[in-house]
């Protein structure tokens, strides 16, 4: 069964892009350090909390913030491979303090709940490589689908989410091609996606998460990191096309002088700079395609 759905398809992508000991540097969690970004000028008040959501396969943990007045667009977040955490807390967060209703969950519920790594865990260290390995395993096409409307559902019903805008979804590494799979599942209510350094969004499988575009109706984004860019140079191209034969709008962006995982700031790769323009962007996109 994982062998057709897009977390085989995103491991997949990261075997046979070889990277290299500093590139998995990115594939590792916060070490303690205190990480932190940069503050808004006009940051709205925020409520948040920690709730569970019940779904078809059992109960998710996840983060929700919104802001403290007032109803506004849904986004749902989905982490990358070492899930919900104080990283994506801060960002989920910070989303909220610019005007949205914040979802961030944890993608492995049915088999643990977060956090799924310790502190300063690395990808490099085998045991940890093949526990997160596992709980990818666990999921597939079908969980991906299950948990977006579940989940998308979950957010239309809270009093601080606006039902009269379309939602956005953005997600990191493994959660960029979840994003796709949201986008596809629930198109009248997803208007806008963001993927950043994104795996396995381009594949040859019947299944690949850039053959849904035509079911989609969002505006999209992609931020890719320059070293899978070099080991997969043609996916860019691939989904300029895909979404232009949609008639959908795409930014679609490699960033220079970034490794795979440069965007959550626990990230030992983390690039500030190119993060922060990333970010820019995804309000820009929100701005426009959630208004």
């Amino acid at each position: 069964m994982c062998d057709n759905d897009s977390i085989h398809d995103i491991l997949e992508f990261q075997r046979r892009a070889e990277l290299s000991r500093r590139q998995f540097g990115a594939m590792t969690v916060g070490t303690g350090l205190m990480f932190m970004l940069p503050q808004l000028a006009n940051a709205a008040d925020v409520k948040e909390s920690e709730i569970e959501i019940k779904t078809p396969d059992g109960t998710c943990d996840a983060y929700f913030v919104h802001p403290a007045d007032g109803k506004h667009p849904g986004v749902l977040i989905w982490p990358d491979i070492f899930g919900l955490r104080p990283a994506f807390r801060k960002m989920g967060k910070r989303l909220a303090e610019s005007g949205y209703s914040v979802l961030v969950v944890n993608p492995f519920y049915r088999t643990k709940k977060a956090p799924v790594a310790a502190e300063g865990a690395s990808f490099q260290d085998p045991t940890v490589r093949a526990a997160l390995m596992q709980l990818a395993g666990t999921l597939s096409k079908d969980t991906a689908e299950t948990d977006a409307k579940t989940f998308i559902a979950w957010l239309d019903k809270q009093s601080s989410v606006d039902k009269k805008h379309k939602m956005g979804t953005m997600g990191y590494c493994m959660g960029g091609p979840l994003t796709m799979r949201t986008a596809a599942a629930i198109p009248d209510r997803v208007g806008a996606g963001a993927s950043f350094h994104g795996g396995g969004l381009v594949t040859d499988k019947p299944e690949s998460p850039h053959l849904l575009v035509a079911k989609m109706k969002a505006s999209y984004l992609f931020a890719i990191a320059a070293n899978d860019d070099e080991k997969q140079p043609d996916a860019k191209n691939v989904l300029r096309e895909t979404f232009a034969k949609a008639n959908l709008p795409a930014e679609i962006e490699v960033y220079e002088g970034t490794l795979h995982g440069w965007c959550p700031p626990d990230s030992q790769v983390y690039n500030e700079a190119q993060a922060e323009k990333a970010w820019s962007r995804l309000l820009a996109l929100f701005g426009k395609a959630l208004a």
